[in-house]
């Protein structure tokens, strides 16, 4: 199977790199950021004839999607918003009609932030509306609704809290600041599930050995606020000097409300797949350990 990665270094794109040395499947690794070191083809997923053009001339089976506007905070500047849903809704839609037209599949990596508007308190399945609470959450949900109307094979993995040992996220910048700060407040009132990038790599793959169209729901396994998740990395760590505060969303104003209960069910794509899926807080530690060798 030729397999083209977008976004390749990316956090999720850097772990599909990992996973791909050991697979029998061709992987071929895209991005328009060049990164000393990693070996990446240039791409432009917003240019629909410059992906048809790869995607004929290596024969792709599959395109894994990891390419994406992230900035959640950002995406709220009207002046970006054009850009945001031409990444997050128009690229997606590009890739699934390449893949329509050679009768490939596409995996498109979406999230958790399609939801967040309804109160609720049990995890979020894959066929509850999307009500996301800002441009971000939109966007993507645009996405997953531009994909589907293509007609391609497609199968759409919502995730949430993604962190690893690679580029900017919530896990190594905690490292930091509970290393480097006497006292820290992290907010108590959201409630979700972090995600090691490595484990959904690992899913991803797994799901392309025998895809199945669809959308799916993948975290790690367990529940926790941004305070709890920022108390273990400190404790895995080893750093104690940090006094590490709960607080209310309402003590960072942000441009955007984030949902405050965003727990995945994943039923689905363990039952479809066979997947086991890790605790939170195993794969937390296995990153950390990473990090410490690094």
């Amino acid at each position: 199977m030729n397999i083209l990665v977008t976004g390749a270094n990316g956090q999720l794109g850097n772990e599909m790199r990992i996973i791909s040395k050991n697979s029998e499947d061709n992987y071929i690794f895209t991005d328009v950021n060049q990164v000393e070191g990693l070996e990446t083809i240039y791409l432009d997923i917003t240019n629909l004839e410059a992906i048809r053009k790869m995607v004929v001339d290596n024969k792709i089976d599959a395109i894994v999607n990891c390419a994406a506007w992230t900035n959640v905070d950002g995406a709220e500047d009207p002046e970006k918003y054009a850009l945001v849903e031409k990444l997050n809704a128009t690229a997606p839609e590009n890739l699934a009609k390449a893949m329509k037209e050679v009768d490939g599949w596409l995996v498109q990596i979406s999230t958790d932030y399609v939801f967040g508007k309804e109160p609720y308190n049990t995890p979020c399945k894959e066929d509850q509306k999307g009500t996301p609470t800002g441009v971000y959450g939109a966007t993507k949900l645009l996405g997953e609704q531009k994909i589907m109307a293509t007609g391609c094979k497609y199968m759409i993995l919502r995730t949430a809290w993604l962190y690893s040992e690679f580029g900017k996220n919530f896990c190594k910048t905690m490292l930091n600041l509970t290393a480097t700060k006497p006292q820290l407040k992290v907010v108590f009132d959201q409630a979700g599930t972090p995600t090691y990038a490595y484990d959904l790599a690992t899913a991803i793959v797994a799901a392309l050995k025998k895809p199945v169209a669809g959308v799916y729901h993948y975290s790690n396994e367990g529940v926790c606020s941004w305070y709890d998740f920022t108390k273990m990395i400190a404790e895995y760590a080893g750093q104690t000097s940090c006094d590490i505060q709960p607080c209310h969303s309402n003590e960072f104003p942000s441009p955007v409300t984030r949902p405050s209960y965003s727990v995945l069910d994943k039923t689905k794509i363990k039952e479809t797949f066979g997947i086991k899926i890790p605790y939170w807080t195993e794969s937390l530690k296995i990153c950390i350990n990473n990090l410490k060798k690094a």
